[in-house]
């Protein structure tokens, strides 16, 4: 009978504690949100309240983290190449600018922005929402945000270091809560997984004086979620979501997913390559009113287009994956997709204007 060698059990242990110590090293280095949890919000006691019947004008844009033009990023190509791992401290700047005019221009009462760092190494880690908000001149008392992509030191070469990328909504108008709603998560192995992208929801309640307060959610799902149901069951989550909230509400946000099967048909077939022919975003399309709406992205009318890709070989705007929708019985008149040229963010910012009940 053959006898086990003295070592083997040593060896064995010795790999038992080089991956619990390698697994306890990802963990402190990652970010673990809980499934629901408050958000960070700021609100001055003496921040006006919106009042039954009142106009209320959002703004919903995905900022790029003041990144600006003329970049081609890793992650805009869709073999992972492309050149620029990071904005000149000028480029910032500028587009800072350009952000802050562009909403004092659209004076909206509500502002959802996506892709919104904070204490990230790519943006010298800076708090670009306390610039935003520097460069507003109190325009917006109140403030929510949280992180959905944040770590400590991120080993991906085109990176290598901290992360902290948010999602931040501004109010003229005050905010009794906000709430952060983590969504389903892109599959693939576990250290992957670990230190990508926890997308989220953020959810913020806004009294309403002689009505139902307003439930506003701000959102940006994932891309590049071919082969698992990341964006299907994202989808379904959200519907959940808003199927459970009391009405008035309004989510804007980037959702990376194109509206109709028309808009897929429309793409090249290199851009194909990032969507499915039948759309998952269909059962919000279907139950809830949009902006813009399957109708709209259908008459290819270049108005109610949203995105204009980094990658040169795309070469102009080509696509609808930004949106609103709708609770039944809200109000709401049709948007406005505005396209500004030369573009600030790699995303266009979309307006709406909500009736309160």
């Amino acid at each position: 009978m053959n006898r086990i060698p003295r070592w083997l059990p040593r060896l064995l242990a010795g790999l038992i504690v080089l991956v619990a110590v390698l697994a306890g090293v990802v963990y402190a280095l990652t970010d673990h949100p809980k499934p629901e949890q408050a958000a960070d919000l700021t609100c001055p006691a003496t921040t006006p309240t919106l009042k039954a019947g009142q106009d209320v004008r959002v703004m919903n844009w995905n900022v790029q983290y003041l990144a600006g033009r003329g970049y081609v990023f890793f992650y805009d190509t869709l073999a992972g190449d492309g050149p620029d791992t990071r904005p000149s401290p000028q480029s910032i700047a500028r587009t800072l600018d350009e952000v802050t005019q562009a909403i004092r221009e659209e004076n909206p009462d509500l502002v959802l922005l996506q892709e919104v760092d904070r204490d990230s190494k790519r943006t010298d880690y800076a708090d670009q929402l306390t610039l935003i908000q520097a460069k507003l001149d109190g325009a917006y008392p109140c403030s929510a945000t949280t992180y959905y992509h944040r770590a400590t030191f991120v080993p991906h070469p085109s990176i290598m270091g901290r992360v902290g990328l948010s999602l931040s909504t501004l109010s003229r108008y005050r905010m009794d809560s906000a709430t952060r709603y983590q969504l389903p998560r892109i599959c693939g192995d576990p250290v992957t997984v670990a230190f990508n992208f926890k997308r989220a929801v953020l959810g913020v309640t806004l009294p309403v004086q002689g009505g139902q307060p307003l439930s506003a959610f701000n959102t940006h799902m994932d891309a590049f979620a071919q082969g698992c149901d990341t964006m299907r069951n994202q989808v379904a989550f959200i519907g959940d979501l808003l199927g459970r909230t009391s009405a008035p509400w309004v989510i804007g946000g980037d959702f990376n997913l194109l509206g109709t099967r028309a808009a897929y048909d429309r793409l090249r077939d290199r851009e194909k390559a990032y969507f499915n022919p039948d759309t998952e975003l269909a059962p919000l399309t279907a139950k809830y009113a949009s902006f813009p709406s399957p109708a709209q992205i259908d008459s290819s009318d270049p108005a109610f287009i949203t995105h204009y890709p980094n990658d040169p070989a795309v070469g102009k705007p080509d696509r609808t994956i930004d949106y609103y929708f709708y609770s039944a019985g809200l109000q709401h008149t049709a948007g406005r997709v505005r396209q500004d040229d030369p573009k600030i963010s790699d995303h266009y910012a979309l307006l709406t204007t909500l009736t309160l009940p």
